[in-house]
């Protein structure tokens, strides 16, 4: 059984959407872990019958929320602008029956017709293939008892994921699945597309020099 975990905070245009979706593949359980919200998006999600918790902001302390009450032995972390393919469920399953297999997630697909972001996508899918290294944006997922064993999500302001794919890499492989999510283009379009990735590379560089977490999400936040 699949929990799905969608942290969200002020995603009132996406989340109803996101939720249809993923009712409409038959998931166990939909959890809304939501970040103090001040738009419609905690009523929007009450509306379609899933689970809402209220959690302070941040998406650690939010997806660790929703781990914690989630029901499914497969747990699924979903960002609220991002879609996932037809027969994803099965997808999941097939995935992690696999031998030596801790997690797996999905290959990125860009929801923009630039021809920057299929570069963007095939540098992510070699990442992903060469060095087991998934993002948030990848829909990343593992079983419930995995996720608690290692410690779930770190106290961290920023890198979290990176931190928790490091950890299961300890554990077994990371596996992507045959197709691809399909996720927003806005948060390279807000500060720009180059600007985005320059600026990502050098937070994860600072963090594997060892730079305090806080020190990187105050420059993320300047």
């Amino acid at each position: 059984m699949i929990s799905v975990i969608i942290p969200t905070q002020n995603e009132e245009q996406l989340i109803g959407h996101s939720i249809r979706h993923l009712q409409d593949h038959g998931v166990h359980q939909i959890i809304v872990a939501d970040g103090q919200s001040n738009d419609q998006t905690t009523r929007i999600a009450c509306s379609h019958g899933v689970t809402v918790l209220s959690s302070p902001p941040g998406r650690r302390a939010q997806m660790n929320h929703g781990a914690a009450v989630a029901t499914g032995d497969i747990l699924l972390f979903l960002h609220a602008d991002t879609i996932l393919p037809p027969g994803f469920c099965e997808q999941i399953r097939q995935t992690l029956a696999r031998p030596g297999v801790a997690a797996g997630a999905f290959r990125l697909r860009v929801n923009s017709p630039q021809c920057l972001f299929r570069l963007i996508e095939h540098m992510v899918y070699w990442r992903c293939r060469l060095k087991q290294m998934p993002y948030g944006d990848q829909a990343l997922f593992l079983r419930s008892d995995v996720f608690h064993r290692i410690g779930c999500y770190r106290q961290l302001p920023i890198m979290e994921d990176f931190d928790l794919v490091c950890r299961l890499r300890d554990v077994g492989r990371i596996q992507l699945t045959h197709t691809a999510a399909v996720t927003s283009a806005r948060r390279w379009l807000k500060h720009g597309i180059l600007q985005t990735i320059i600026t990502n590379q050098l937070h994860l560089l600072a963090y594997r020099c060892g730079i305090n977490p806080n020190t990187i999400a105050a420059w993320r936040n300047a």
